[in-house]
């Protein structure tokens, strides 16, 4: 476990593995608004200190666990497009998380690079061009690319596999509790994003 982003230069680690979401890219504020529109349209439960504790996992599980817990009959598929389409809408006020897109951009053709998201590839995709640094990997891992998410290890583990590394020789960069337990649970290092970047609440900003 570290703090430092620049742990990856102290020590001999052969592979970087960065989560997306609010880890390259300041986008958990603009994915709770979508959140919330897409919940209470159906009537659901789901706060923001919720929001950040499922954080890393994908949309169809938190959609399904949200509508068992009232009983609701929801069209998971559609209401995860929705909730996609809505994000999108608001990806023009993304920012790049700089110390991290800095790291990734230093290390690109240095050291092998992966994304490890819960989040779609498509959508992933955008988010990477938005903040300028879709060439900069050497794959993406998404949620479709395998059957088990955070916290499970496998994600990580397919990344390390694709990469041709050992999963102890990797480092992970995270911003979620779920992710960086998926990250201990496959051997590896991880740097908690927390630690040098706060991620603005939109329940913040509405008190502000």
């Amino acid at each position: 476990m570290s703090t430092s982003n620049d742990l990856w230069q102290q020590q001999n680690y052969a592979a970087l593995l960065f989560d997306c979401d609010g880890t390259l890219a300041d986008t958990m504020p603009a994915h709770f608004v979508a959140w919330t529109h897409v919940t209470q349209l159906h009537g659901l439960r789901f706060d923001e200190d919720r929001f950040y504790a499922l954080g890393g996992r994908p949309s169809h599980d938190i959609l399904s666990l949200l509508a068992s817990e009232v009983g609701c009959q929801l069209n998971v598929a559609e209401a995860v497009i929705l909730k996609e389409n809505t994000f999108l809408q608001q990806l023009h006020e993304v920012r790049a998380i700089d110390p991290v897109v800095d790291v990734a951009r230093r290390a690109a053709g240095r050291i092998p690079t992966a994304v490890v998201t819960g989040g779609h590839r498509h959508v992933c995709r955008q988010i990477l061009k938005h903040v300028g640094i879709e060439d900069c990997f050497d794959t993406l891992v998404a949620s479709e690319d395998t059957s088990r998410h955070k916290p499970e290890p496998e994600p990580f583990l397919e990344a390390a596999r694709r990469l041709g590394v050992e999963p102890a020789r990797c480092v992970v960069w995270e911003d979620s509790d779920l992710g960086i337990e998926a990250a201990r649970r496959a051997g590896m290092t991880w740097i908690d994003v927390r630690s040098f970047h706060t991620p603005r609440r939109m329940s913040q900003a509405a008190v502000a």
